[in-house]
């Protein structure tokens, strides 16, 4: 099972196509707030996937693998291995993750390769 970690994100639509996808693959969804949404639903907090920063979901998850999807990443995810239990982190959609995260993890930094061109992909997108 991969773990799916969504740290800030914005627009709703997205995180419902990700909570979908997580749920056809059996991937377990974390969310980080701050949220760019309202997340009431009784069930969701239950559920124990809502943290209020990184520090309090580190404190409460215990992170053996993890990779940080970014495209500012040196390597492609194709040269990745993912373990069972492994976390992928993404960011929000318009600033991706925090830098100082990204730099605390730079050897577990990995991109989606795309042309140059190309704008980046939509984050639901991303986490398929």
């Amino acid at each position: 099972m991969l773990n799916i970690v969504l740290v800030e994100p914005e627009i709703p639509q997205n995180c419902g196509n990700i909570a979908r996808t997580c749920a056809a693959t059996g991937c377990r969804l974390h969310l980080i707030r701050p949220l760019g949404f309202d997340i009431s639903d009784k069930a969701v907090k239950r559920a124990g996937l809502d943290y209020e920063n990184l520090a309090d979901f580190f404190s409460k998850n215990e992170v053996r693998q993890m990779y940080c999807l970014s495209t500012k990443a040196p390597r492609s995810y194709a040269e990745a291995t993912f373990e069972d239990g492994c976390y992928l982190f993404f960011g929000k959609e318009t600033k991706g993750l925090p830098e100082d995260f990204l730099e605390a993890h730079r050897d577990a930094c990995v991109k989606i390769p795309m042309r140059q061109e190309a704008r980046s992909l939509n984050l639901s997108n991303a986490v398929a």
